[in-house]
């Protein structure tokens, strides 16, 4: 039985933990077939649609009820815990729809929602280019007003659910200022003229990801979200909220590596005694245990300032996603290292774990610029009058 001694944590409201129950059997009841990916997160996202858990991943189209983060890392926790895919295909919907969510027009939302919300259509996020990853404002792809339409020119790389998705949001240089200013947001459906996923790109933990090229994608000026310009505040609102979920996958994949440890060492005997009874063995278990929790309080820290309205959590989130997928990456390596070969075996668990880690700690901000943020929002709060 999972840990669930936080849900009782000041963090959250009876309502996360009356999910807790049927979140469990859900993520345990799930059969996924690894051997074709494409079609796993396919399955996936419908699976999830059907059984409603989408409905977390975006707003009511036309309401103003904001996303519930603490909900929302919840359920990547306990989806990451039992399988890395499923946490994916939740995820990547979530953040697809995440700027139409936040920023959509009511039409727009009546658009697409409803669809991500059933299962029905997959949504990707593509921002980042091959000149352009984490410095998002060094963009080069472009949208060129042409009466009531853009046309979109340029190439986006490693986006998720690249070659699968329904629909992408598409953030491109509209030319209304240099740098991070010029960038405006657009929805953009895949089977648009011009759209082509031009490379599949293979990982060591196998998810959808593509290289996508836009050569004159022309749509419609209505499908632009918010204003022009807007662009990089709209990609930033969106990480902002869904960080520090990248955190709580982090904590679900360590959760798992800590339960796959302690059945080994307390199965697992050495010398006529539990490797358990080990000292050194006791330590790497605390070790397991301390950081786990650590990321936890910044974890659901993070989600809980931005539920009760705080109006950016850049710095928590940061902290969140920072400490907790680089504890998770040591986590795993110590139940790796305490399943002796076998945890380098072709799928063992941990072996799984320790391929699924690894990503985390580059998309959506590596962890160096995780610290770079932080550096500059704490010395901004240093400042007389600072603030973050």
């Amino acid at each position: 039985m999972p840990d669930r001694s936080f849900l009782s944590w000041p963090f959250f409201d009876p309502a996360h933990g009356a999910l807790a129950d049927p979140l469990e059997a859900f993520a345990s009841g799930l059969q996924i077939d690894h051997t074709d990916t494409d079609q796993a997160c396919r399955d996936l996202v419908a699976t999830l649609g059907a059984e409603g858990w989408l409905n977390h991943a975006t707003v009511i189209p036309g309401s103003n009820t904001p996303l519930d983060v603490r909900t929302l890392c919840l359920i990547r926790e306990t989806l990451a815990r039992h399988d890395g895919l499923a946490d994916f295909a939740f995820a990547m919907q979530g953040l697809g729809t995440g700027a139409i969510s936040l920023f959509g027009t009511q039409a727009q939302q009546q658009d697409w929602l409803p669809k991500v919300r059933s299962g029905k259509a997959i949504a990707a996020f593509a921002l980042t280019e091959p000149a352009s990853g984490s410095d998002v404002a060094n963009s080069t792809m472009t949208a060129t007003e042409d009466g009531d339409h853009y046309v979109l020119n340029g190439e986006k790389t490693w986006i998720s659910n690249g070659g699968i998705a329904d629909l992408y949001t598409v953030f491109a240089r509209t030319g209304d200022a240099p740098g991070a200013k010029g960038l405006s947001a657009f929805i953009v459906p895949a089977d648009t003229p011009g759209l082509t996923v031009t490379d599949r790109l293979q990982t060591i933990a196998p998810h959808p990801l593509a290289t996508i090229d836009f050569d004159d994608v022309r749509i419609p000026a209505h499908a632009r979200l918010g204003a022009s310009g807007d662009g990089f505040k709209i990609a930033m609102s969106v990480l902002d909220v869904f960080r520090s979920t990248v955190a709580a996958a982090a904590l679900g994949f360590a959760r798992r590596a800590l339960d796959e440890a302690l059945t080994r060492v307390t199965t697992r005997h050495v010398q006529g005694a539990p490797l358990f009874d080990l000292q050194m063995v006791q330590g790497h278990i605390a070790d397991m245990a301390v950081d786990i929790d650590a990321s936890a309080l910044l974890v659901y820290r993070a989600a809980w300032a931005k539920d009760k309205g705080a109006p950016r959590v850049t710095r928590e989130a940061a902290m969140a996603k920072l400490f907790s997928t680089d504890q998770a990456q040591k986590v795993i390596d110590r139940a790796v290292q305490l399943h002796g070969g076998d945890g380098v075996r072709n799928g063992e668990t941990v072996e799984n774990l320790y391929r699924e880690i690894r990503a985390l700690r580059i998309y959506e901000g590596a962890s160096d610029v995780q610290r770079v943020i932080i550096a500059r929002q704490t010395l901004a709060q240093a400042k007389p009058g600072g603030q973050t």
